[in-house]
């Protein structure tokens, strides 16, 4: 699908276009899984950082596949956790990068994914963002009621979705204030190399 040459937001040199990459960055303000009547249906767990002079932006985490659930392949997340260390916490805000590549990062580290149900990927994200004092978000930017990022995960050819984005894959960083330690999670759909 060609990338629509609308733009949608605009704030002082910045100009952004649906779906540009973009990394976003700021304080953990509120979180929340997705909640409705049909547990079926549930595949979203949001985040909202203050980042800086942007404000809030929501970040959508898919917590399931309902393409694949519904095209009868394995409809959990693939999660891998890669530790880290800060010296000190990058900028808030909101920017386009050029991308991030999972294939790189894993060509430089031995990188496990393991498949998670929703509900223990809810509770895994929770935990996160309760211990964390700042979070760095890649991903497709989105305008809605407000900004955000959405995206956040590999955007390789899966069992379902036969599209396939090199170099732009999602991930969130969790910064937390013991042991100045991080975290980087990247998420992966079933059939994603």
């Amino acid at each position: 699908m060609a990338k629509s040459s609308t733009l949608i937001y605009r704030r002082g040199d910045l100009a952004l276009y649906p779906d540009d990459f973009v990394l976003g960055a700021g304080e953990i303000v509120r979180y929340a899984a997705e909640s409705g009547i049909d547990p079926e249906r549930i595949d979203h767990f949001w985040i909202t950082v203050h980042a800086g002079e942007f404000g809030p932006i929501r970040i959508s985490i898919s917590t399931r596949s309902l393409r694949h659930f519904v095209d009868g392949f394995d409809p959990r997340m693939r999660v891998a956790v890669l530790p880290g260390h800060w010296q000190e916490l990058p900028p808030s805000g909101l920017r386009p990068v050029r991308g991030l590549n999972y294939a790189q990062l894993e060509s430089e580290t031995q990188i496990t994914y393991r498949e998670m149900e929703r509900q223990a990927l809810e509770n895994l994200l929770a935990n996160k963002c309760r211990r964390a004092i700042f979070l760095e978000a890649w991903g497709a930017f989105y305008l809605r009621a407000g900004l955000g990022i959405h995206q956040v995960h590999s955007r390789r050819a899966s069992c379902s979705i036969r599209a396939d984005h090199r170099g732009q894959d999602g991930a969130l960083r969790f910064y937390y204030r013991e042991d100045s330690a991080s975290e980087m999670l990247l998420f992966k759909f079933c059939g994603q190399v």
